[in-house]
């Protein structure tokens, strides 16, 4: 791949990063969104892009096993609030946004090192 289409590939994966995290801060605050690509990180759009990254383009990345572990992590506390806000708990599930929040910006940052990283072998 050209530096030009890591770039773009990386915008897409940045992309579908902020759309989970905007998709989860509506349903903490009671607006309703399919749970599974909240839920299980196989089955966001985020999710996807790592797997076939990981056994394809990027497969020589060790990075991307980094990331695919956070993302996991990240989907697992995500469900957490989420089973608080379902339980009747909604502020509980506020509270606990922060920290997500937080480590949704650790994998961003861990995008961009990868991202810059293959664009400097490129």
């Amino acid at each position: 791949m050209t530096p030009n289409e890591i770039k773009q590939d990386f915008e897409s994966a940045v992309t579908k990063h902020v759309l989970f995290k905007a998709k989860l801060r509506s349903f903490l605050y009671g607006n309703g969104y399919a749970e599974g690509p909240l839920r299980d990180p196989d089955q966001c759009a985020l999710g996807h892009w790592i797997a076939d990254r990981r056994a394809g383009a990027y497969v020589h990345v060790p990075e991307m096993a980094n990331l695919d572990a956070a993302h996991r992590r990240l989907h697992r506390d995500a469900a957490l609030l989420m089973d608080l806000r379902l339980a009747g708990r909604p502020e509980a599930a506020a509270d606990g946004l922060p920290a997500v929040l937080a480590q949704a910006e650790s994998i961003a940052a861990l995008l961009q090192t990868i991202e810059r990283t293959l664009r400097t072998e490129a």
